[in-house]
């Protein structure tokens, strides 16, 4: 039969796929995922609703100047909420955090899928999944009783070194509590997803393509340079974004480890001062009055959509740089 209707020209009907499940088990599963995503998604939404009421009468007061100015005085009434000196120290202190973990990242992915004999692999891979699963307190503890005297001489070294760029400079001679240490930290906090996702990547690659550059002469570095690095680079951008939506919204671990001040740090990593807004509302919600509180949800407003875009962002460049998903 698909013979003749191959001879007469005529194309076979395409069959229908049946894509909902059928066996009763099946549907249950499907029904309770279902149920769970939905769920999640008007979760997200109910929070940025609750968000949006308390922090209204804020906003409706400050206007734009919210954003940006740089003043918050709780001296005058109403008082004067501005969060403009934070939301450049968390976009500051991002930026520092994925400068510092993409290196590291890649290179850890890079020596677990491809040059790691498989147990080490494995152990680097555990290594990796349990700084991730590490609480925000504990790698805050960590840098500011370990990791800040360290960080203080490198600080300083490179005062002494590079003093001459403003990104170095020191005039006060702290060097502790500074968003070099906070960047580093928040690198510690975002190395393991930037990693997990660069290994998936790396792992969907296709060997021959790697194995036709080693054939070719190419080594080590020229490989990854020139082969692995290009063809994913998507992913990596998207793991990296990931990372940086979990570098804006951390907060106990920068709140150790650096000075809340609203004079604007605009490049001086060096010197200690700063902040964040997720530093901010840890630092005076305890001792808030209703309409500073206002204040502090406004800022956790601010702080939760430039997340969600940036995480939406994120998922939207890994989706295309893994073509094998769709």
């Amino acid at each position: 039969m698909a013979a003749e209707q191959t001879k007469s020209g005529s194309t076979p009907q395409r069959r229908t796929l049946t894509v909902k499940p059928t066996l009763l088990g099946d549907k249950v599963f499907f029904g309770i995922t279902s149920f769970t995503a939905y769920f999640s998604i008007a979760l997200v939404g109910l929070v940025l609703v609750f968000l949006l009421i308390r922090a209204w009468p804020a906003l409706q007061h400050e206007g734009i100047n919210f954003l940006i100015g740089s003043t918050w005085d709780d001296s005058v009434q109403p008082m004067v909420m501005q969060i403009f000196p934070m939301l450049w120290g968390s976009i500051l202190l991002a930026l520092l955090g994925v400068l510092l973990a993409v290196p590291m990242a890649i290179a850890l992915a890079y020596l677990i899928e491809f040059l790691a004999p498989k147990p080490i692999a494995r152990v680097a891979t555990l290594l990796v999944d349990l700084l991730a699963a590490l609480p925000s307190v504990v790698i805050g503890l960590w840098g500011l009783f370990v990791f800040t005297p360290v960080a203080e001489g490198w600080s300083e070294l490179l005062h002494k070194t590079l003093g001459w760029l403003p990104f170095f400079a020191n005039e006060t001679g702290n060097f502790s509590r500074s968003p070099f240490i906070a960047g580093w930290i928040v690198a510690v906090m975002i190395v393991p997803i930037i990693t997990s996702v660069t290994r998936e990547i790396f792992s969907q690659m296709d060997r021959d393509l790697i194995n036709a550059a080693k054939a070719l002469g190419g080594g080590m570095a020229s490989t990854l340079t020139r082969v692995i690095l290009p063809t994913a680079s998507g992913g990596i951008v998207g793991g990296t974004l990931l990372g940086l939506g979990r570098a804006l919204g951390e907060t106990v671990a920068i709140f150790f480890v650096l000075n809340l001040s609203f004079d604007i740090n605009w490049f001086d990593v060096s010197e200690a001062r700063g902040g964040s807004i997720a530093s901010m509302i840890l630092s005076k919600l305890g001792e808030a009055t209703d309409y500073e509180i206002s204040g502090l949800m406004a800022a956790g407003v601010v702080l939760f959509v430039s997340t969600l875009i940036i995480n939406f962002i994120a998922g939207y460049i890994v989706n295309r740089a893994q073509p094998w998903r769709k």
